[in-house]
């Protein structure tokens, strides 16, 4: 065997294909030294056992080289016909010199790009790399802001010729080399083979190595997983998720918002909501906070009194403590607000084509003669926000509709917060003057790297880091309330302060509970009182539990609930892009592709999963929402202006 393995490398070595051969052990050095530097990066996380170490390096290393077989395809082509004279001529040989060490810059940039997106998520390149590829002034500006770019990109271009050196005189003799057509063609075919075989053959399933997802992630390769993501950037629910029947699902889903089962077709949600209290035509200021996860905040134990405002608002409003996120991206949380309406594998509906019409909160308030706006702090196009929220009946404000007096600070991803709350008040005036109530939905932007806002608002330095961020974020807020004060709609308004999800996305476990876990505040002197609520709920909830507030009567598609209601059924609905989850009596029921079905018993404090029972009643209910909103969305019944009434499925 030994002499086998032998004989095929001397013969690698006589063929103009050693190139592959040589920049692959390359990109193997480089991805491997990478992996150790996340490694050590999360080893208080990951602390993997002497066993899941080598599953990392042996698994991580074989999609390393799975990665450079689909990278060797083309230049296998180009090696296959390009003629050897003018292979071995000087031209040739200079372009190659030329294109490889902008082959091995471009390596140490993906690398280094690599570092950053671990830095920020946790994770190797995902589904929210393949957004950030979309919008790349933003994601430039922002690393340009938050980290020393230019001695980066120095220090990238030594590392790149510091290599492209020490490759040199091997590249020189590969060059020379004499190949006969057939032995090119041989090597093609072989590369062009194991390419195949690993389209066919090789996916995600290798990625499981552990209950840990930083054990999981460390076992990746970032381009790799990269192209996957971008190839399942949706996801077919039927074809890759567990289904259960139909009828039963639908009646579970029935039940769990309060209808009849027997009205309506297939889980034809739709119904009149009446409010047991008068009509209160209140103005809404809802504030969705940039990453505003609940450990930042001294109510939820953090030491470092840098929400002093939030921390005294919380103690006159009406609070909820035990309260979490849909998703872990901004979209994600503004879909389960506006729709109240579970997560979908791949993109949120903010970023899909065709997501105008469709019930929201929005249009209730519309529907009872508010003016109706979105407004946000940063560029509107970025993350489709101004299309999803204008073909859904909002006004859009954004960044845009500011004149150059109104912003005293801007950075990569917006303006800072005092500027688009001053705004708020300007809009709210003019609606108050047309004797209009008003709902506005404002999204900030200054709770992101790289953290900086206005000097002299706060003891921290701008741009110091997440801690100053926060800071600044409860010190606008306090502008904006003390702004509002003085107006003459403040009295009859009522303000909502919630995340759209939390700093960190990544845990051990595959949906980290923890993670997950935001404040809502709804406050309203006067008309709401002061009050603490520990009840499990998640975004989907804000939307009836603010209309009941309001006693206002409208058609609902909701699937949230009131949670006030005494017959409110504690729950939360979690995801990321593939995971599905429905956290439910202390336990975590996760639906995932390949029809898998697992649960997580007391998720807060255990991530270890055990294959789910598919007649268990969270299980069920679980498949009743996440199948439920497929149905509802493929079959377009929650969209107004549409014959969406009749009993579809029926």
């Amino acid at each position: 065997m030994d002499r086998k393995i032998l004989k095929i490398f001397a013969v690698v070595k006589k063929s103009r294909f050693a190139v592959l051969a040589l920049f692959g052990v390359v990109y193997l050095a480089i991805s491997t030294l990478l992996r150790i530097v996340l490694l050590i990066s999360s080893w208080g996380v990951s602390k993997a056992s002497l066993w899941e170490l080598s599953q990392i390096f042996l698994v991580g290393t074989f999609y390393d080289v799975v990665f450079c077989i689909y990278f060797s395809v083309f230049f296998s082509l180009l090696l296959l016909f390009l003629p050897d004279i003018f292979y071995r001529s000087k031209i040739y040989k200079y372009t190659t010199f030329f294109f490889a060490f902008l082959l091995l810059y471009g390596l140490y940039c993906v690398t280094f790009a690599e570092w950053l997106f671990w830095n920020e998520f946790n994770t190797r390149f995902n589904f929210i790399s393949i957004d950030y590829l979309m919008y790349t002034d933003e994601v430039a500006r922002n690393v340009y802001e938050s980290y020393p770019v230019l001695p980066i990109f120095i220090g990238i271009f030594f590392a790149s010729a510091l290599t492209f050196v020490l490759v040199k005189p091997a590249l020189v003799g590969i060059l020379q080399v004499r190949e006969k057509f057939s032995s090119r063609l041989a090597f093609t075919i072989s590369i062009f083979s194991l390419a195949l075989c690993s389209y066919l053959f090789v996916g995600q399933s290798l990625r499981g190595l552990s209950d840990n997802n930083y054990i999981n992630e460390l076992g990746s390769n970032g381009p790799y997983q990269f192209v996957a993501a971008f190839r399942n950037n949706t996801l077919d629910y039927k074809t890759f998720y567990p289904l259960g029947n139909e009828a039963e699902l639908s009646r579970r889903l029935k039940e769990s918002v309060g209808k009849k089962n027997d009205e309506g077709g297939l889980f034809n949600i739709a119904r009149d909501v009446v409010p047991i209290k008068n009509t209160e035509k209140l103005n809404v200021i809802l504030i969705s906070i940039e990453s505003l996860s609940a450990e930042f905040l001294t109510r939820f134990g953090q030491k470092e009194d840098i929400t002093p405002f939030m921390d005294q608002l919380f103690e006159k409003g009406l609070l909820f403590t035990n309260f979490y996120a849909t998703g872990t991206r901004t979209t994600r949380g503004l879909e389960s607000i506006t729709l109240s309406l579970p997560p979908t594998p791949g993109r949120s509906l903010v970023k899909r084509p065709d997501n105008a019409k469709i019930y929201n909160l929005g249009k209730v308030f519309k529907d009872n003669g508010y003016d109706v706006a979105f407004l946000y702090g940063g560029r509107g196009f970025f993350d489709n926000m101004n299309a999803f929220f204008s073909g859904n009946g909002y006004r859009t404000v954004d960044q845009s509709d500011l004149e150059a007096d109104e912003i005293t600070f801007e950075n990569a991803w917006g303006v800072a917060d005092e500027d688009i709350y001053r705004k708020a008040i300007t809009e709210a005036n003019a609606s108050h003057a047309a004797g209009k109530p008003f709902f506005y939905h404002i999204m900030t932007t200054s709770n992101h790297r790289p953290y900086t806002y206005p000097e002299g608002k706060i003891d921290i330095p701008s741009g110091t880091g997440r801690s100053g961020g926060v800071k600044y974020t409860d010190y606008a807020l306090r502008q904006l309330i003390t702004l509002a004060e003085k107006q003459k709609w403040y009295q009859d308004t009522v303000f909502v302060i919630v995340a759209d999800h939390c700093a960190a996305v990544a845990g051990r476990a595959e949906l980290p509970v923890e993670r997950y876990h935001i404040p809502l505040l709804i406050y309203s002197p006067g008309h709401i009182d002061a009050q603490t609520v520990s009840k499990l709920s998640g975004q989907i909830d804000i939307a009836p539990t603010l209309l009941a507030l309001l006693g206002i009567r409208y058609e609902s598609h909701f699937f949230g609930q009131d949670i006030l209601s005494d017959t409110f059924q504690e729950r939360a609905l979690i995801s990321n892009y593939q995971r599905m989850g429905l956290y439910e009596d202390d336990q975590l029921t996760i639906l995932a592709p390949v029809k898998q079905m697992t649960v997580i018993k007391d998720p807060l404090y255990n991530e270890k999963s055990i294959a789910a029972d598919p007649k268990n009643g969270n299980v069920l209910e679980a498949m009743a929402l996440y199948q439920g909103a497929d149905f509802i969305l493929a079959k377009r019944l929650n969209r107004w202006g549409e014959a969406v009434a009749k009993d579809i499925g029926e």
